[in-house]
């Protein structure tokens, strides 16, 4: 456990790209915006990023879906090849850090009789490909002997869900009522998720490529179950100066290379990296996740804090709990 942290907070250690979760290429230049027809809505005149470039709030969805369609099938060789297998620790602390322990209503005396189990249900979203899904329920599983526990994996690209489905295939949790793929969006999820519905909501990797992060922490607000738990695991902003510089350096001239060799697609990876620099630094975001409504520790990061970094904030845990 001890060499774990370690290396979690190792500032030697190299970045990933990821996440169950990034999402869309742009290989061509917005269209320029020209006066609607009769009949015709008008172009949204709001503005978002899409790595260093500004367009239109309304193309980002496209642009990313094409980053997440180019990657899917090669994402987790150029994780593992880019962080050297470093990402599966990040993903194994932050999946042990939002379920510590089992939920207290699970905590029944064998003699009782329960006509009803209760489920703990848990929302991962932008985690097509399962990591932190198959995580979880791994964890319920082993460390708690548990598996009255279910998982709705949200994300809005049809490629991404097609590896994670490819991945539960071979393994206990297939075609039970454990795992399940949604095709959704972040800041609007599917209308059968109701009102206070959720115990866990986790998001890792994902949220940075969404238009709005206030929209999706309100809606991640909405379905919580009051006392419900969010985690958000994202690239965060590196605290050493020195350390920072050469991450950025690396980031910007080695992993786009890497992503042509092993994937094919410098493109896309480039604005992997562009979107980290783009994403809020881990006060700025601890902000948002409160004035979503949710209570967090105090402004300042480790225990206590609103937010936990890994390796030298390369990564960085934000968490909240519905209130």
């Amino acid at each position: 456990m001890a060499a774990t942290k370690s290396l979690l907070r190792s500032t030697r250690a190299f970045p990933c790209i990821t996440s169950s979760h990034v999402r869309y290429i742009a290989t061509s230049v917005p269209r320029k915006e020209s006066k609607p027809t009769p009949g015709q809505t008008a172009p949204s005149s709001k503005t978002t990023h899409f790595g260093f470039r500004e367009i239109p709030e309304d193309q980002k969805e496209t642009l990313v879906g094409g980053v997440f369609s180019s990657v899917a099938s090669s994402y987790d060789l150029m994780n593992d090849s880019m962080s050297l297998g470093i990402h599966r620790l990040w993903k194994d602390s932050f999946v042990s850090s939002m379920l510590p322990r089992l939920p207290p209503s699970f905590h029944r005396n064998p003699s009782d009789t329960v006509t009803e189990k209760p489920v703990f249900k848990c929302l991962d979203v932008a985690g097509g490909t399962g990591d932190i899904a198959l995580r979880i329920l791994d964890r319920a599983k082993d460390k708690f002997a548990c598996r009255d526990i279910e998982v709705e994996i949200v994300d809005l690209n049809e490629g991404m869900l097609n590896e994670g489905r490819k991945r539960v295939a071979k393994t206990m949790y297939y075609n039970t009522p454990q795992i399940k793929f949604t095709h959704g969006n972040a800041q609007h999820l599917p209308s059968h998720i109701a009102d206070n519905s959720i115990d866990l909501y986790t998001i890792a990797f994902g949220i940075r490529n969404c238009t709005s992060l206030p929209a999706v922490l309100s809606e991640a607000y909405r379905v919580l179950k009051p006392g419900g738990k969010i985690g958000v695991l994202e690239f965060g902003k590196v605290t050493n100066p020195l350390f920072r510089e050469i991450y950025r350096q690396y980031s910007f001239q080695f992993i786009p290379v890497m992503g042509k060799i092993l994937a094919g697609d410098s493109e896309s990876y480039q604005y992997l990296i562009e979107s980290i620099e783009r994403f809020p630094s881990q006060p700025e975001f601890a902000k948002l996740v409160q004035e979503a409504g949710f209570k967090t520790g105090q402004m300042r990061e480790g225990r206590g804090g609103a937010w936990t970094d890994y390796t030298n904030g390369i990564a960085t845990v934000w968490t909240g709990v519905k209130v």
